[in-house]
């Protein structure tokens, strides 16, 4: 089948062709994010390859249906960039990848906090510098800390063993309690109880309107004063307003971001030779206790081959009519 692949990287691409030897789809590949003013460049194709930074709204579908597009493959977990009540209205199935590496994003989880904690990126940059004192460096043990995860699915429980790992009392909170984090010695809590506890709060749960900001001003308040808080799933989980304030007064001690709400446009941008125009991300950047990575949790070998992969054979169901296992529905959105 021919794919029109929106927002291709270099990674991208070779990470496609190499897991497309086993499919056989004609690949083309498209430089622009999808939207509703580049939609018409999918026209022709039954297919087209969507990204997290895309933005598939009616107005985009009803571009890309009018093209002949009847299936978009989401080459992510995440579809809140979708509009599915118009994806299903207009006829055009949508697909997405909802388990590549449950470890990547884990695990840099983790790595955010053990970086924070320890202010390895200011040592580094010391050390660089020839400055070999300790001052500003202290940082605590994990061992015996509480980690607390919101959000226990594939990758907040692959996060909870990590931190059982390490020695951390570990509380989570979901709808669904995992019953072997259970028995590793997790413990289910309320959300506020979760706030009020852990040391380090990570969150682990999709963006739905459910979620929307639901780490605002309120929820940083209920925190612990000098929290450690890690983001590596929607940016738009957070208030960024509100985390900047929460860091002024110290009330949050540290942040790790590897997603942000206005990331689309500058994250997986160079944007080296030019003046940062988000004033928002430019503030979070000046503490020297938060630590902002530009949404690559996912981004190992094994994750990226799973993606390429689980993409194009989600593709070859549809191009054969068979069912879409990997299918995103309104209506299960609805009813979370």
């Amino acid at each position: 089948m021919r794919i029109a692949v929106f927002d291709t990287h270099r990674h991208d691409r070779a990470s496609l062709e190499e897991a497309n030897a086993a499919f056989g789809h004609e690949l083309v590949f498209l430089e622009p994010r999808l939207n509703a003013q580049t939609a018409s460049l999918g026209a022709g194709f039954p297919a087209v390859c969507s990204f997290v930074n895309d933005r598939i709204d009616r107005a985009a579908l009803e571009q890309l249906r009018g093209g002949g597009v009847r299936l978009i493959a989401l080459r992510s977990a995440g579809f809140n960039h979708v509009d599915l009540e118009a994806a299903a209205a207009l006829g055009i199935a949508v697909v997405r990848v909802p388990e590549y590496s449950p470890f990547a994003v884990a695990e840099h989880a983790v790595a955010l906090v053990l970086a924070l904690n320890r202010k390895i990126h200011r040592a580094h940059a010391r050390v660089r510098e020839g400055n070999f004192a300790l001052d500003g460096l202290l940082g605590f043990d994990l061992h015996g800390k509480t980690a607390g995860l919101v959000g226990t699915g594939r990758i907040g429980r692959a996060a909870a063993r990590i931190f059982h790992g390490f020695g951390c009392r570990v509380v989570a909170h979901d709808r669904e309690p995992a019953q072997e984090l259970r028995d590793l010695g997790t413990e289910y809590v309320p959300l506020d109880e979760l706030y009020a506890r852990a040391d380090i709060v990570s969150l682990h749960v999709p963006l739905t309107p459910a979620t929307h900001h639901m780490i605002d001003a309120a929820a940083l308040l209920r925190m612990k004063r000098g929290v450690v808080l890690i983001n590596t799933g929607r940016g738009a989980l957070i208030d960024s307003r509100a985390l900047i304030q929460a860091l002024k007064t110290g009330h949050v001690g540290a942040a790790g971001l590897d997603v942000y709400e206005e990331e689309e446009g500058v994250f997986f941008e160079d944007l080296s030779d030019r003046v940062l125009q988000d004033d928002v991300l430019a503030r979070l950047l000046t503490f020297p206790n938060v630590i902002v990575t530009a949404h690559q949790g996912f981004f190992t070998r094994e994750a990226i081959t799973a993606i390429a992969t689980t993409t194009l054979a989600s593709v070859a169901a549809f191009e054969r009519g068979e069912p879409l296992i990997h299918q995103v529905r309104a209506e299960a959105v609805r009813a979370r």
